[in-house]
């Protein structure tokens, strides 16, 4: 158990750190906005960029590894939606974000770092994978789902249009566009830029995990019970288990399985607490009151839901 706490206590260490920093006013809240976006536009594009440009395209791109991650998640969202609208009777706009809290992890502030520590050779390629996914399918839908509910949506075209308008300026889409582009080539970029690339990919662990904890200040432990509750059980644990069961149907129906590590990295970036920017999104549709105070608590819950799928993959637990 100490080898597992030697992996998250780092993790969980450099978030309360970022936490009592901002708590004690070296850093006011809304710095943290402004190191989020230093890593959303600058480290985490890098840190994609390296991982792909530096690795053969058929390594990268690895079909089981999305197609487990993106039905594990699109079952999630589904079981979100019948749970929040015909088991709570909740209206369409609080459903779509009860399953998006159930279904979008933090796979680049939190996912990556431990992977990092647990699977370093697969991280990068574990993080593209994952946000590939998010970027191009899970938000773009969710969001859609939301204006949809609000009438807002319009024709599918104009939908589409603003939709890639959006995404070819997202610098996280740029990053792997131009990373798969590398790998496709023979050509490298020369030592001094890489070398440049590599400072910026360095910093995205730690600035992503002290920007958590300073974001983590303020949210308020209410409207917990039936409210929050379900949203961080299905994002803790049922989106795991359902991309763990994706990927065994997959690999079932004959789909090539991933290695043993992209695996397990598929399965753990699953369990990972919702992204950062569930309550920022949430807020556009007045649903902070519930985003925020779950994003808490699946913050809180998960050093120890981690610890332990951490500690029963080391003692023997199979994936795949």
């Amino acid at each position: 158990m100490l080898d597992v706490l030697a992996i998250t206590g780092p993790i969980y260490l450099a978030i309360a750190i970022g936490y009592a920093a901002t708590r004690a006013g070296l850093f006011a809240k809304a710095d943290m906005q402004v190191l989020g976006r230093f890593v959303i536009n600058f480290a985490l594009p890098t840190l994609v960029f390296r991982a792909l440009s530096t690795r053969p395209i058929a390594e990268v791109f690895n079909l089981g590894f999305l197609l487990a991650y993106a039905l594990g998640s699109l079952t999630l969202i589904g079981a979100g939606l019948y749970w929040a609208r015909r088991v709570r009777g909740m209206d369409h706009t609080a459903a779509t974000f009860h399953a998006m809290g159930m279904s979008c992890p933090n796979s680049g502030f939190v996912g990556y770092p431990i992977l990092l520590l647990t699977f370093a050779p697969v991280a990068g390629v574990a993080l593209a994978l994952c946000m590939l996914v998010e970027n191009l399918l899970l938000i773009p839908l969710l969001l859609a789902m939301a204006e949809r509910s609000r009438g807002r949506a319009g024709p599918w075209h104009r939908v589409l249009g603003g939709l890639l308008a959006r995404l070819v300026r997202n610098p996280l889409v740029i990053g792997i566009v131009a990373g798969a582009a590398m790998s496709l080539t023979t050509l490298r970029l020369p030592d001094a830029v890489m070398r440049t690339i590599d400072l910026f990919a360095a910093a995205s662990g730690a600035v992503s995990l002290f920007t958590i904890g300073g974001t983590l200040v303020g949210l308020a432990l209410h409207g917990l019970g039936g409210r929050v509750a379900p949203i961080v059980v299905g994002k803790l644990l049922l989106h795991p288990l359902a991309v763990g069961g994706a990927l065994a149907l997959l690999v079932a129906l004959g789909v090539p399985a991933p290695s043993a590590e992209l695996r397990t990295a598929v399965v753990l970036m699953a369990a990972m607490p919702m992204m950062g920017i569930y309550p920022i999104l949430a807020q556009a549709y007045g649903q902070q009151d519930t985003a925020a105070p779950a994003m808490l608590v699946a913050t809180i819950a998960s050093f120890f839901s981690l610890s332990a799928l951490l500690w029963l993959l080391q003692h023997g637990l199979r994936i795949g």
